[in-house]
């Protein structure tokens, strides 16, 4: 994460201004989430929201919201995060990211995960685009006796707002 902050610090002064676009320092991106999961043999309904503010060209913190909505117990995921967009590609910009997560499961105890992602945003305007990537996600606190696994590996999908 430190080599990812440092070379998003770097690249900065070298870029001329507006060059990063929605990922430029100053610029704050939000997203919103709906999609479906599935956690305890329940198949949940999941909604989302979250906001990153750019510290330099590239480099955003992050944090976002989830609820995991069904018949089996609740669940809420609260996500502070770091990516690195590489702004300095065309149309498809690689990113890198890592994130720590909170979850609360109601009847459960509460664990904890950490995790790292990477993928590509596609501009589909000005202050638009979508993104595509993989995220490896490890939790701290497992019980096995509880969890199926310690680990697990998914596709995310998003689309991003940025102002």
């Amino acid at each position: 994460l430190f080599v990812v902050f440092l070379a998003g610090w770097l690249a900065a002064p070298a870029q001329a201004a507006g060059v990063a676009g929605m990922f430029g320092q100053g610029r704050v991106s939000g997203s919103l989430m709906v999609g479906s999961g599935t956690a305890f043999n329940n198949t949940y309904t999941i909604y989302g929201a979250g906001i990153n503010y750019y510290l330099v060209d590239g480099f955003s913190l992050g944090l976002s919201y989830e609820s995991w909505q069904g018949t089996g117990p609740r669940i809420s995921k609260i996500t502070p995060s770091a990516q690195y967009v590489f702004y300095q590609f065309g149309t498809v910009k690689p990113y890198v990211g890592g994130f720590y997560r909170r979850t609360t499961v109601s009847g459960q105890p509460n664990f904890n995960s950490a995790g790292a992602r990477a993928g590509i945003y596609i501009a589909a305007s000005r202050h638009t685009s979508f993104g595509i990537g993989a995220v490896q996600e490890r939790f701290l606190t497992c019980q096995r006796t509880l969890y199926n696994s310690c680990s697990q590996s998914y596709v995310e999908a998003s689309m991003v707002f940025g102002f």
